[in-house]
């Protein structure tokens, strides 16, 4: 899938909080996700669902994709947040602990049109994505691995091995219905030595960008996600010797030593797009 533009960095902020709100209007993230769920306690929910859609009509943002996070299935608050979500019309509806293709199927039903990012979270999630990701109308799966890590007993380490199948098979599952895949938060913030372990390996992984719960993690996730100057330059040289090549009538080329094949040619310029995306941003 070529994504249509860069969410490298995804950063929740409390729509509770309107000193955050304003600040992400300056920040250099790609994409803000406006949080009802987990940021905002339960006797401020109301008011945070009319500051988000205070701010998503008083617009601003400027490049930044603007996605709202609902409260899930289950609770008090979900049919007035998705009610005023379809109001306000943002990028995405995020919608936490989707654990089946049938709560899919609902909330994008109840998302009348807007694109859903559902929340892998739980065991039940993981072993159900494949189904969730080909609902129509779901854009994105997002890992939320701290409830399922949670969930299973397990107590992750740096290099996220206990969590490693259950991305995976997220972002398999994403790849194989043309969706996106974002990786989960890394919750220290004060670690980012850590944060940047995180985004190189999700980046590897494939994953589109990280979702993020401060600002200060914006720079290492715009950092790992983005295609390097090396990388660049290695994509255009690669290019252009196919094209080159194929002027000289010779099927086959090398470029730095190792043979060039059609899927090579089209990485490369997926990632030219990718970087022209990023720099018109």
């Amino acid at each position: 899938m070529i994504a249509d533009r860069p969410r490298r960095s995804v950063l929740y902020m409390p729509a509770s909080n309107p000193r955050a709100v304003e600040k992400a209007r300056g920040l250099d993230c790609d994409s803000v996700i406006l949080d009802l769920e987990d940021a905002v306690a339960p006797d401020a929910k109301g008011a945070a669902r009319a500051a988000a859609v205070e701010a998503l009509g008083s617009g601003g943002f400027g490049h930044r994709e603007m996605a709202l996070r609902v409260n899930g299935f289950g609770t008090e608050w979900m049919a007035e947040d998705f009610a005023a979500a379809v109001a306000a019309r943002p990028d995405a509806i995020v919608v936490p602990k989707v654990d089946s293709e049938a709560q899919a199927r609902e909330a994008v039903r109840l998302a009348a049109g807007i694109p859903v990012w559902a929340m892998i979270e739980s065991p039940r999630a993981v072993l159900d994505c494949d189904r969730i990701a080909t609902v129509e109308g779901v854009a994105a799966l997002v890992a939320g691995m701290a409830d399922f890590a949670k969930d299973i007993g397990a107590t992750p380490g740096a290099d996220r091995f206990e969590l490693m199948y259950a991305l995976q098979r997220m972002l398999i599952a994403a790849r194989a219905a043309g969706i996106l895949a974002l990786d989960g938060v890394h919750a220290d913030i004060q670690d980012l030595d850590g944060l940047e372990t995180a985004c190189r390996q999700g980046a590897a992984m494939g994953f589109d960008g990280k979702t993020l719960v401060h600002p200060n993690q914006i720079e290492p996730a715009n950092r790992a996600f983005s295609p390097s100057a090396a990388a660049i330059d290695d994509a255009r040289g690669l290019i252009a010797a196919h094209e080159a090549a194929k002027a000289e009538g010779r099927g086959v080329t090398t470029f730095k030593g190792k043979m060039v094949e059609v899927l090579h040619v089209a990485t490369a310029r997926r990632l030219l797009a990718f970087a022209d995306a990023i720099g018109a941003r």
